[in-house]
């Protein structure tokens, strides 16, 4: 193993023993405070972010820009055609 990958694993490994030590004090301890609160809950919306990105051309299977404005443009045409082409949208 590298050295890179060591200390990756370690910092993983320490962060998530104090995390759990964190957990741990809020639930069994009556008088925990903010600090563990604190720690609790960043780790927890640390998990939440995306840590695995690359950039969009890079990323594999990405979707081209501007996918999402194309499949509205294209529903609000279909119900302006059922609308009898009137140029209004139905609804």
């Amino acid at each position: 193993m590298t050295t890179g990958r060591v200390l990756r694993r370690g910092a993983v490994l320490g962060f998530g023993a104090l995390w759990w030590w964190a957990v741990a004090r809020l639930l069994l301890v009556p008088d925990a405070g903010a600090v563990e609160g604190a720690v609790a809950a960043g780790g927890w919306g640390l998990s939440l972010l995306p840590v695995h990105c690359v950039p969009k051309a890079r990323a594999q299977g990405a979707l081209a820009a501007g996918r999402w404005r194309r499949a509205w443009g294209s529903a609000r045409r279909v119900r302006v055609r059922s609308a009898g082409g009137s140029g209004e949208a139905a609804g």
